[in-house]
C-alpha cells in the first residue's frame, strides 16, 4: 500500500480510524523486518508477528473496502432527496390533486420511517398546491421513488362540478437526489438572491425577521425558494442545496435522453413533462404507462399504500438492465 492511497484513507471520516490503526500496523510489520535482519535469533519471532499482522491488516482492509462500496452506493442512491410537486393543467382541481400526491408521499416516508420537512409551498384559493417542494430523508429514499419524476393525470368528478362529469387533470412530480460530491460548479455572478419574510401564523417572530431566501440561476433561470430554516443563513444554505439538486437532475435528464435511444425497455426517460401514469377515480384503477400495468385499490395507494406499484417498477427496471446487458 502507498503512501498517497493511506493518506486518502485517513482524509475520509469512515475510514479515518482504519486507516490510523492499518498505519500503526505497517509502521510494527517493518519494525519486525528490522529486527529479523539485525537479530537472527528473533527472526522466528517477528515473522510469526507479522503473520498475526497481515491477519489483521487484511481484515481491516476489507472493513474499509466496504465502507467505500457503502460510499458508492450511498452516492448513487442518496438518502436525502428534494420531492416537488406543480398543479398542471386543470385549474383548482390540479392544485388539489398536486396536495393529494404531496400526501400520499407523506404517509408513504412514514410508513419507511422517512422525515419530512416542508421547504416551501404556494398554495391556491382552494388550498391545494400551486407548488411544493419537500426535503425528505431516509433509508433508501432516492431507491425507492427515483421513478416517480414525470406528469401524474388523475380523472374524477371535482366537488364543485355540478353535472357529475368527470374531469382530467395533471400535476407534476419531481425526485432530485441531494448528492455529497456535486459534479455542478455554481459561479457567483450566475445567482441571484433575494430575502423576505417568512409565511406562517401572525405574530411569530419568523414574519418578523427576513429569514426567507429566494435564489434565481441566471443561466438556467431555475428558481428556487426555502422559508423552512429559523435564520436566513440556514436557509441560504438549503436553498443552494435545492438549487444543486435541481441542476444535477437537469444534467442527468439530459443525459438520460442523449442514451435513450440505446435501451429498448426503459422504464421512461427520467423526464418530468413525461405522463407517467393516470389515476381514474370513477374506475378505481390506476395505470402507470410506462409498464402498462393497473392497480385497482386507488384510496389504499392515495393513503400511501404505493410499495406495489414502486416494486412492479424495480422489478421492470430490473428485466431491462437484464435484457440490455444480454444484448
Amino acid at each position: 500500500m502507498d503512501k498517497e492511497e493511506l493518506q486518502n484513507y485517513k482524509e475520509n471520516q469512515k475510514t479515518k480510524y482504519h486507516a490510523e490503526e492499518l498505519e500503526r500496523l505497517l509502521k510494527k510489520e517493518e519494525e519486525n523486518k528490522k529486527i529479523a535482519s539485525e537479530n537472527p535469533e528473533m527472526a522466528e519471532l517477528a515473522e510469526e508477528d507479522n503473520k498475526k499482522i497481515k491477519e489483521q491488516k487484511d481484515v481491516i482492509l476489507k472493513q474499509i473496502e466496504d465502507i467505500l462500496e457503502s460510499e458508492k452506493e450511498e452516492e448513487e442512491f442518496p438518502n436525502e432527496i428534494i420531492l416537488e410537486v406543480r398543479a398542471g393543467a386543470g385549474g383548482d382541481e390540479a392544485s388539489l390533486f398536486a396536495a393529494q400526491l404531496a400526501e400520499m408521499y407523506k404517509r408513504y416516508g412514514e410508513k419507511n420511517n422517512w422525515k419530512f420537512t416542508t421547504l416551501n409551498t404556494s398554495e391556491s384559493p382552494t388550498g391545494g398546491y400551486k407548488e411544493a417542494s419537500f426535503e425528505v430523508r431516509g433509508k433508501d429514499v432516492f431507491r425507492k421513488l427515483r421513478f416517480e419524476t414525470g406528469v401524474h393525470r388523475v380523472q374524477r368528478i371535482p366537488v364543485t362540478e355540478k353535472s357529475g362529469r368527470v374531469h382530467t387533470s395533471t400535476a407534476s412530480v419531481a425526485i432530485m437526489p441531494i448528492r455529497k460530491k456535486g459534479s455542478i460548479e455554481i459561479k457567483p455572478d450566475d445567482l441571484e438572491m433575494e430575502f423576505s419574510r417568512s409565511g406562517g401564523a401572525g405574530g411569530q417572530n419568523v414574519n418578523k425577521v427576513e429569514t426567507a431566501v429566494r435564489l434565481v440561476h441566471k443561466p438556467t433561470e431555475i428558481d428556487v425558494r426555502c422559508t423552512s430554516e429559523r435564520t436566513q443563513q440556514k436557509n441560504r444554505e438549503k436553498a443552494m442545496s435545492i438549487l444543486m439538486a435541481k441542476l444535477e437532475a437537469l444534467k442527468e435528464e439530459e443525459e438520460a435522453k442523449k442514451f435513450a435511444q440505446k435501451r429498448k425497455n426503459q422504464v421512461g426517460t427520467g423526464d418530468r413533462s413525461e405522463k407517467i401514469r393516470t389515476y381514474n377515480f370513477p374506475q378505481n384503477r390506476i395505470t402507470d404507462h410506462r409498464i402498462s400495468k393497473s392497480w385497482h385499490n386507488i384510496d389504499e395507494v392515495m393513503e400511501g399504500g404505493i410499495d406495489p406499484i414502486i416494486e412492479a417498477i424495480e422489478d421492470y427496471e430490473a428485466k431491462s438492465d437484464e435484457d440490455d446487458s444480454n444484448e
